[in-house]
């Protein structure tokens, strides 16, 4: 159940920093959202899976 809910809420993220990305397009912001995407994205990947 853990996972699931992480990837809703990567994409609630996601979908939030898409939107804003598309009303302010400034580089500075656009490097800024895929720096934290991706660490989102490590984070997901790294605390959601399996243990062990």
């Amino acid at each position: 159940m853990n996972r699931p809910l992480a990837i809703l809420a990567f994409v609630a993220f996601a979908g939030f920093i898409g939107i804003l990305i598309r009303a302010v397009p400034s580089l500075d912001l656009i490097a800024i959202a895929v720096l934290t995407t991706a660490l989102v994205v490590y984070d997901l990947v790294t605390s959601s899976g399996p243990k062990g």
